[in-house]
């Protein structure tokens, strides 16, 4: 009986200590099993950062694969024609038999001959049209004989400059295109917001298809001396000679406004034109070679702080009439000198440069309701938009 109850013991402490052990092992097991799960979302959670930068960097890729085979060179050649001096200066100069020694010695091109010379120029354009049209600056071509067009491919062509316009520094070229020329696409550059991606592509001292990164510093920048309508992308994207009518693109592929001037004594500091004002101007280069601008023959003042306390505008917005040209449509609507412009065809005027552009966007023969203050005390009333002149009093003069 004795010798049983010691086995009966013993198979209990057997069976015990079984247990224990299959209890630790399970718990290993459930360690193990945790702590790999754990590991795996580790490395699940660590390439976070990097795979934004990889979504990043591809987009940046892909925006530069879309739009640089849109982009161009432009080169242009100017000729001058002028007379180089006689060597001997004096009365004898014109005379034959001295002509015909110098012509000797200096052949025919020598002093007093009529020479021309070449002055070539180079800048960049974006192919907005699948006829061949080219988008770029007016400064580019300003004066040019001839104008050469060359693709991403290397491709050249002779360009022909069909419409340019000073005011805001846009000039239209066409050329014979190919059936599969790349075209670019306007976007909506109303919708820009301070600190998106921005990115510029042309040609900078003649480096073409050149890519470059940066984002949109500011909106709607004025009084930067360029064009007469300014109303400027600033950008930190880096703009160098040669990138003049190149694009400035977003993360979508879209133009977004046209790289036109720098600050040579900054640096990060570039202007390109907003996309919907070049669509404006650019729709009419193309059909009429011109733009047709809106005018309603004042002369502008700003406003500022003192004028607005004074004029009883605490919010200190609007335009002030300087002077109202006899004859014009301002004069006939009954506007006078020192009324304050603080609404046009329904929009509110927050200064002169938006009544500027505003008024030179508005239809022609187009009848536009004005809001002024005059003398502390609302007024309305009905102005009837002419045709601006080519030269002359126009809406967008400012005194000096």
């Amino acid at each position: 009986m004795a010798k049983k109850t010691t086995m009966n013991a013993q198979t209990v402490r057997a069976a015990l200590a079984a247990s224990i052990l299959f209890a630790f092992a399970g718990a290993g097991f459930a360690l193990y099993a945790i702590l790999t799960r754990a590991a795996g979302a580790a490395r699940a959670t660590t390439p976070a950062p990097i795979a934004t930068a990889d979504a990043l960097q591809a987009a940046f890729v892909s925006v530069a694969d879309r739009v640089r085979p849109a982009v161009v060179h432009i080169g242009t050649l100017q000729v001058a024609r002028g007379r180089r001096p006689p060597m001997i200066p004096g009365p004898k100069a014109d005379d034959p038999f001295f002509k015909d020694f110098f012509d000797q010695f200096f052949g025919r091109s020598g002093p007093g001959r009529r020479e021309e010379f070449q002055t070539p120029g180079l800048g960049s354009g974006v192919i907005v049209d699948k006829r061949g049209y080219v988008l770029t600056n007016f400064h580019v071509v300003r004066g040019a004989d001839a104008v050469t067009v060359r693709l991403a491919d290397k491709q050249e062509f002779r360009g022909r400059i069909v419409g340019s316009d000073s005011k805001t520094d846009i000039a239209i070229i066409k050329f014979e295109a190919p059936v599969d020329v790349r075209v670019a696409t306007l976007g909506n550059s109303d919708t820009l917001r301070v600190g998106e991606w921005a990115i510029a592509i042309g040609n900078p001292f003649g480096l073409d298809q050149t890519v470059t990164v940066g984002v949109i510093s500011a909106t709607g920048r004025a009084d930067v001396g360029i064009a007469t309508y300014e109303n400027f992308i600033q950008t930190d994207a880096s703009i160098n000679p040669g990138n003049s009518g190149g694009p400035l693109v977003n993360l979508r592929g879209e133009v977004i406004g046209i790289n036109t001037a720098i600050v040579a004594t900054g640096q990060g500091i570039g202007f390109a034109i907003p996309a919907n004002m070049v669509k404006r101007v650019t729709a009419q280069l193309i059909d009429r070679g011109r733009v047709q601008r809106g005018w309603i023959g004042v002369a502008l003042q700003p406003m500022s702080p003192e004028l607005a306390q004074a004029m009883g505008l605490p919010d200190g917005k609007g335009a002030i009439v300087a002077r109202v040209y006899p004859g014009s449509p301002a004069e006939t609507a009954g506007l006078a000198q020192n009324d304050v412009i603080v609404g046009f065809d329904g929009t509110a005027v927050e200064d002169y440069h938006q009544l500027q552009r505003m008024s030179s966007e508005a239809e022609v023969g187009r009848t536009v309701r004005v809001d002024v203050m005059r003398r502390r005390e609302k007024k309305t009333v009905q102005l009837k938009v002419a045709e601006a002149p080519d030269s002359g009093p126009s809406a967008e003069s400012r005194p000096k």
